[in-house]
């Protein structure tokens, strides 16, 4: 297994640790449900360094992203990201991402420069398949080793930060980012993105000040009682807001238009990109499956995998998300089932053992922030 430029300090602080797509990450530190309600109600620190950052810079750097990439990212001025994916040929995902327009001080002059964030668990085939299909007059270069990135996270991340720079945080909108000195450290590339629905930031960093930005971080956030949190409340901090994981929700096999993510895919863009083809056609004939949230009656988590039934007891999908929710302490899930059983307040059976126990579709996100 791999080590984050932290590790050492998880393992210090007892967290429970586990392989996370070939990292040593921290699962947890006290508890899920703690570390949950801390990122809720005020700020948490979570060590994401595991991630993958490639650059992508040259005169027809943004003609390889628009290729690659659903989102349109014509539209980023310099100092803004997306949330994007990569299409495959047959119009599954690759991967999704976070597509950062990068400033001119990056580039020579003519260049474009930009940043793709992928998931730790897809770095090398997103990297083998941007490779693929480059094509144009442009360099990629993977800085993922060299990396970390700290995501502080709730509505108390921007007073924690806040006494470590002069850069005026309030002034930073969502999905917009700027470089920086943060605790005395120069070139911090500070984000307003994360994956928790309840605000806040992601740093990046030179590996070398990971450590020391860390401890900067928890000690600002002393007052505010920050926590360290691990991968478990990141995963039931996104599932609350309906964001999709990478593997369960998502994979090569799911349309971004099934999996909800059509505001991401952009099929009138000026630039083709791959899968656009596919998923005009799937457009054109219309959709046969849905990514949905529901709500369970009994106090039993669904688990990704089960299979879902109507109430004929046939069979009609699959659980790809589930957890209980600790902000609304009742059972939630995602699932792909046909359009007919997608409308809100549709009644579905989710199977445990032997058991079909009785859910609700419902709206996303679960919680309403």
């Amino acid at each position: 297994m791999k080590d984050t430029p932290i590790t050492h300090l998880h393992i210090g602080l007892g967290a429970k640790m586990a392989d996370f797509a070939g990292y040593n990450m921290p699962i947890q530190y006290t508890s899920i449900t703690e570390e949950h309600h801390c990122v809720r109600n005020g700020v948490g620190i979570f060590d994401v360094s595991h991630m993958g950052e490639f650059i992508v810079k040259g005169k027809q750097a943004l003609d390889l992203v628009q290729h690659v990439t659903s989102n349109d990212a014509s539209t980023l001025l310099s100092g803004e990201a997306q949330y994007s994916c990569l299409p495959n040929d047959d119009g599954g995902i690759v991967d999704d991402l976070l597509v950062y327009r990068l400033g001119e001080d990056m580039c020579q002059e003519g260049e474009q420069a930009l940043m793709l964030v992928v998931n730790a668990s897809n770095i090398e085939k997103d990297w083998n398949w941007i490779s693929k299909h480059q094509h144009f007059d442009t360099r990629l270069i993977d800085i993922s080793e060299k990396t970390g990135l700290l995501a502080v996270q709730g509505p108390k991340a921007i007073n924690t930060l806040q006494k470590l720079t002069n850069i005026p945080l309030v002034d930073l909108k969502y999905y917009t980012f700027t470089k920086g000195t943060l605790a005395g450290i120069e070139n911090v590339l500070i984000s307003a993105t994360g994956y928790t629905g309840s605000g806040g930031f992601e740093l990046y960093v030179a590996n070398e000040h990971t450590e020391a930005l860390w401890h900067a971080i928890m000690a600002a956030g002393a007052e505010f009682d920050i926590h360290p949190c691990g991968l478990g409340a990141r995963d039931t901090l996104r599932l609350e807001m309906g964001y999709c994981l990478y593997g369960n929700d998502i994979d090569d096999t799911t349309s971004p238009l099934e999996a909800g993510l059509g505001w991401i895919t952009k099929l009138k863009k000026p630039n083709p990109f791959n899968g656009q083809h596919w998923m005009l056609k799937q457009k054109t004939a219309g959709l046969t499956k849905k990514l949905v949230g529901f709500t369970m009656e009994e106090r039993r988590v669904p688990r990704h995998g089960y299979l879902i039934f109507d109430s004929l007891e046939q069979e009609i999908g699959i659980v790809t998300s589930g957890t209980q929710s600790p902000s609304l302490d009742m059972p939630i899930g995602m699932g792909y089932v046909p359009l007919s059983f997608a409308l809100p307040g549709s009644v579905i059976m989710v199977q445990a053992g032997k058991k079909l126990l009785k859910a609700t579709v419902c709206t996303l996100p679960f919680l309403k922030l």
